[in-house]
């Protein structure tokens, strides 16, 4: 079981489309609650710093974005979204997606990465975000509306770039 990461193509939205689409119908990670058309995808990706996918066994099963999180003064600090096929999930492909998009930040232009809206019922993306040395910095009471029409809290997190490696 080999995972692979590498930059999306056009053949690949088909899948991405799918997989995000999923987690959008989901309603219980990504704000948005509409799912994307093709079209919409094609622009959406595109638009990104940095859109990579995930193969495992051969077939495109995540997918990560990376983005400025905000404008001018403020742009070199990255946001990303991550998804993962239902599939595919408890396999190690969502931990390769966020090791890989820090990996990722200095070359893009990022000095770290924030999450603006962690949805406090995703146990498993907080385990991992904590794992992989992030730091909870705040949280919004009642932020995300879940599916059923309650509300939950988000939390932001952080994560410096890592440092660029030294040449031996």
């Amino acid at each position: 079981m080999e995972i692979r990461i590498r930059p999306y193509g056009e053949s690949d939205l088909m899948a991405i489309q799918r997989i995000w689409n999923e987690v959008v119908e989901a309603g219980n990670a990504f704000p948005g609650d509409a799912p994307l058309s093709l079209q919409e995808c094609r622009g959406y990706f595109a638009s990104q710093s940095l859109t990579a996918v995930a193969e495992l066994d051969g077939r495109v099963q995540g997918l990560y974005i990376l983005h400025p999180n905000n404008i001018g003064r403020a742009g070199h600090i990255a946001n990303a979204s991550y998804a993962v096929s239902s599939e595919a999930r408890g396999r190690g492909v969502g931990e390769a997606l966020v090791r890989h998009s820090l990996s990722q930040l200095r070359a893009h232009g990022f000095a770290g990465l924030q999450f603006n809206a962690v949805v406090s019922t995703n146990k498993v993306a907080i385990a991992l975000y904590e794992k992989l040395g992030f730091t909870k910095v705040g949280t919004i009471p009642g932020g995300f509306r879940l599916p059923d029409d309650s509300f939950t809290d988000i939390f932001i997190y952080f994560h410096p770039a890592p440092e660029p490696e030294k040449k031996k």
